[in-house]
C-alpha cells in the first residue's frame, strides 16, 4: 500500500478506537369469524400460536397482559374469535386492532384528555417494547423503530428492547419497526401508549436467480452509490437530536459508563464543512476501585461516531482511491424498510498485510443508497500494530487491540436518507510490565439519531459546542436516576443494566454516608 493510503487508514482507525390510524379492511370479518378448538389445557402463548396457525393471523401483545406460563382451557365450538381471545386474555380492558395479517392486543387507551399512567410531562408519553424473530423468539438487536414518514425514531438495544418518547402531535401516527431481511411491522401509536409490546418480525425471503447475482458488478454498484450521494443524502445541512453513550468494561464488568442527549449540526453531504455537537444533558458512572491501577477512558468517541457516517466521510471501502485494495462480491438481495437492497461483501486482497476492513454493505436496488454497513478491522492483521486509542491514567502497561467492529445504518424519510444509528465495539488487552497475564477490556460507543429537521438550520456558536476529539467522560459529571425525563434514550442491555444498577446503588450509599 502506498504511503498516502496507509496514513488515511491509521488516521481513521485511531480516531475510531481512542434517528389517525384508519381501521384495517377486513378487521370485523376476522374478529367476528367463528372457530372451533379442541386443544384442552395449554399455555396462553401456545393458545395464540394455535390460533395463528389456523387463521393465518399473528399476534402482537402487551407482555404484561399475557403470562407465558399461565395455562387456560382452549375449547370452543363455533365461537367468534374476539370472544375466544377475551377468554384467553381474561381482561375486559383490552381491545383488538387488525393491521394487515397481525392482530394487536393492547390495553384500552383512555380519552386523551385524561391522564396516562405513562405520562412524562403534560404532552410527552413513553412507548416501549421488545422486538423478536417470530420463529425462534430471539431478540433482534438494533432494529429501527420510527414514526412513519417522519425523521423521528430510535433503535432497539442488543437485547431487542426499545423505548421512545411520544409527543401529542404523534399520537395518531404510525409506529414502524424494520430490520434487515424482515417484513416491516406497523402499529398505531395510539395503541402503543401504556403498552409494552412483544413485536414479532417475519423474515422476507426474496428468491434470487443466481444469474442476477452473477450479472451484477459490485464495483459498478459502489460507483453508482457514491455518485448518488447528493441526491440520496441531501446537499443542505440538517439539525438532529441524538442519544450517545460509551462505556469501558473490564472482565465484563462496567468500569466507566457515560451517556448524553445531543443536538447535532449535520453539515451538508459532499462538502468539507465539519459537523458540530452540543451536549444538552449528560451523566456518567465510574466503578474504579482503589485496587484499579489502570483506569482507561475512550478518546474521541463522539468524533468516532460522526466519522462512521461513511456517506459523508467516505468509507474507505467505497473510496475510489482504495477500491483496488479490496475484493468484492454481490452475494444476496435482502429487504430493508420494505425496499430491496443488494448485499455486497468485501475483504482486503491477498498479499496486503495492513489492517484493512472486511464486512458487508447493503445498497438500495432502486436509488443506490447505502442503507447499512457492517464491518470490522481484519482480525488476521489487527494485532500486528499498536494503536493509541484510549487515555490511560497509569504507565507501564502495554495495550493491544484484539477486535474492532462497526455498524452504520441510514433511514429514509421523505425523499432523503438520514444517519440513523452507529455503533462501535472494540476489544483489547492490557498487560502490566513484567506481568504474565493480560486483562481483557471491551469498549463500545453508540449514537442513535432520534429526530432530524432541515428547516431553519444554523451552525452553533463555538462556546456551545463540545470538542469532538475530547475524552467525553472527563467533560461530564454526576449521576441522576431521574435523568432522562422526556428525552429519548436507549434501554441498557441486561448485563449492562445489572452493572449500572450495582454501581448506582453503591453511589447512593456513598452519598447517604457523606450526608
Amino acid at each position: 500500500m502506498g504511503h498516502k493510503g496507509h496514513i488515511k487508514l491509521l488516521s481513521f482507525f485511531i480516531t475510531l478506537i481512542i434517528a389517525s390510524f384508519p381501521e384495517a379492511e377486513g378487521q370485523e370479518d376476522i374478529l367476528r369469524s367463528v372457530h372451533t378448538f379442541r386443544n384442552g389445557n395449554v399455555r396462553k402463548t401456545n393458545a395464540l400460536n394455535i390460533i395463528s396457525r389456523k387463521t393465518g393471523y399473528y399476534f402482537t401483545y402487551d407482555s404484561k397482559l399475557i403470562d407465558p406460563e399461565e395455562r387456560i382451557i382452549l375449547e370452543a365450538d363455533n365461537i367468534p374469535l374476539d370472544e375466544i381471545l377475551r377468554n384467553i386474555i381474561q381482561n375486559d380492558s383490552v381491545r383488538f386492532t387488525v393491521i394487515g395479517s397481525h392482530i394487536i392486543i393492547a390495553r384500552i387507551v383512555p380519552e386523551l384528555a385524561e391522564t396516562y399512567p405513562v405520562e412524562l410531562t403534560e404532552d410527552t408519553y413513553r412507548v416501549s417494547g421488545l422486538v423478536v424473530e417470530h420463529e425462534s423468539g430471539q431478540p433482534l438487536p438494533y432494529a429501527t423503530i420510527a414514526i412513519e414518514g417522519k425523521p423521528r425514531g430510535t433503535v432497539s438495544n442488543s437485547d431487542g428492547f426499545f423505548s421512545m418518547a411520544i409527543t401529542d402531535d404523534l399520537i395518531y401516527d404510525t409506529l414502524t419497526v424494520s430490520y434487515l431481511g424482515f417484513i416491516n411491522r406497523s402499529i398505531p401509536v395510539y395503541e402503543a401508549l401504556g403498552n409494552n409490546f412483544t413485536i414479532k418480525m417475519f423474515r422476507d425471503y426474496i428468491p434470487i436467480p443466481e444469474i442476477i447475482i452473477r450479472s451484477q458488478i459490485p464495483q459498478e454498484l459502489i460507483k453508482k452509490a457514491v455518485e448518488a450521494i447528493p441526491d440520496n443524502y441531501g446537499t443542505t445541512p440538517a439539525s438532529m437530536w441524538g442519544f450517545y453513550r460509551e462505556g469501558i468494561m473490564k472482565r465484563k464488568e462496567i468500569q466507566l459508563f457515560s451517556e448524553a442527549v445531543l443536538k447535532i449540526y449535520k453539515a451538508a453531504y459532499g462538502t468539507s464543512m465539519q459537523d458540530q455537537v452540543k451536549v444538552v444533558r449528560s451523566r456518567k458512572l465510574e466503578n474504579a476501585g482503589s485496587s484499579d491501577t489502570l483506569m482507561l477512558r475512550l478518546k474521541g468517541g463522539l468524533n468516532s461516531s460522526l466519522l462512521l457516517d461513511g456517506m459523508k466521510n467516505n468509507f474507505e471501502f467505497i473510496d475510489e482511491e482504495y477500491i483496488s485494495l479490496y475484493k468484492y462480491a454481490m452475494t444476496d438481495i435482502v429487504t430493508i424498510d420494505d425496499a430491496a437492497a443488494f448485499v455486497i461483501e468485501f475483504e482486503q486482497r491477498e498479499g496486503i498485510s495492513d489492517p484493512l476492513f472486511r464486512g458487508s454493505m447493503m445498497i438500495n436496488t432502486a436509488d443506490f443508497a447505502v442503507m447499512q454497513a457492517e464491518f470490522e478491522v481484519h482480525p488476521a492483521y489487527i494485532t500486528g500494530r499498536n494503536f493509541t486509542y484510549v487515555a490511560s491514567s497509569a504507565r507501564g502497561f502495554t495495550i493491544r487491540p484484539v477486535s474492532a467492529s462497526y455498524r452504520t445504518t441510514y433511514k429514509k424519510s421523505g425523499d432523503r436518507y438520514y444517519l440513523s444509528h452507529v455503533r462501535g465495539d472494540l476489544r483489547f488487552t492490557a498487560r502490566k510490565k513484567r506481568s504474565l497475564f493480560n486483562t481483557n477490556y471491551d469498549v463500545f460507543f453508540e449514537l442513535a439519531i432520534t429526530e432530524a429537521d432541515t428547516s431553519n438550520v444554523t451552525r452553533f456558536s463555538r462556546n456551545e459546542t463540545i470538542p469532538l476529539e475530547t475524552v467525553f467522560s472527563r467533560e461530564i459529571s454526576g449521576y441522576d436516576p431521574d435523568f432522562w425525563g422526556r428525552f429519548d434514550f436507549l434501554k441498557p442491555e441486561d448485563n449492562l443494566m445489572n452493572s449500572l444498577n450495582s454501581i448506582s446503588q453503591r453511589l447512593s450509599r456513598f452519598i447517604e454516608e457523606e450526608k
